[in-house]
């Protein structure tokens, strides 16, 4: 059976935002493990001698609710899409009313986490950087990934793996809006097909012509 092609829409939608979700969570969790499990949002660093340490860093929760539900999310896009593959080509199903209401569920809760996460990534990101700027040892984040950090010493692309966490989630997040979107015009679509019928339309005069007989009209 042919998925409707606003499924199928909604499918590829699904697997970018699978793509979106995975280099979002392995770009904080490289960020993190630099740190030796810190986490840097939030955080404040200071001027160690020539090199920058990170001296007050985050609650490593907040680090990791943002890699568990971009992974979680992740992980859903990746489950759903296999499992309508697998039933386009093998199975003849069907995405009834009830599937719809939970999908619509879980992109709803999709969208709450992934602005939350994606909050998180970009006013802790923010913070960091402010603290960096302001040891006046670099006038950017960008450049402080050449400065040596204790731990773990140069060459630490933190910037880069925050930026690129921060970046998949608002496209992420978009993402998840337009598959919303589809859903609720699918939902309505659907609820406009199954629409009871009314004593006033035509298919139903017809069926109970059938049932009942025409009726002979009264003079």
């Amino acid at each position: 059976m042919a998925l409707p092609w606003l499924q199928r829409v909604e499918l590829t939608l699904l697997a970018a935002a699978f793509l979106c979700g995975a280099v979002a969570a392995v770009a904080l969790t490289r960020t993190q493990g630099s740190f030796r499990g810190s986490c840097p949002l939030y955080g404040a660093a200071t001027l160690n001698g020539t090199s920058l340490a990170l001296s007050q860093p985050s609650a490593p929760s907040l680090c990791y609710f943002v890699t568990g539900a971009s992974g979680f999310l992740a992980l859903y896009c990746l489950l759903h899409l296999l499992f309508w593959v697998y039933s386009s080509c093998i199975e003849d199903s069907y995405r009834g009313p009830i599937g719809l209401r939970i999908a619509l569920a879980v992109s709803v809760l999709a969208i709450f986490l992934l602005l939350v996460s994606a909050c998180i990534l970009h006013f802790g990101t923010s913070s960091l950087c402010k603290s960096i700027v302001s040891q006046n040892i670099t006038n950017s984040c960008s450049a402080a990934q050449k400065i040596r950090w204790t731990p773990p010493g140069i060459a630490l692309q933190f910037y880069s793996n925050l930026y690129n966490a921060e970046i998949s989630s608002w496209v992420n997040l978009l993402l998840w809006c337009v598959v919303l979107v589809l859903q609720i015009v699918q939902w309505k679509s659907e609820a406009t097909s199954f629409r009871p019928r009314q004593r006033g339309d035509p298919a139903w005069s017809s069926e109970t012509d059938v049932l009942v007989g025409t009726r002979l009209p009264y003079y």
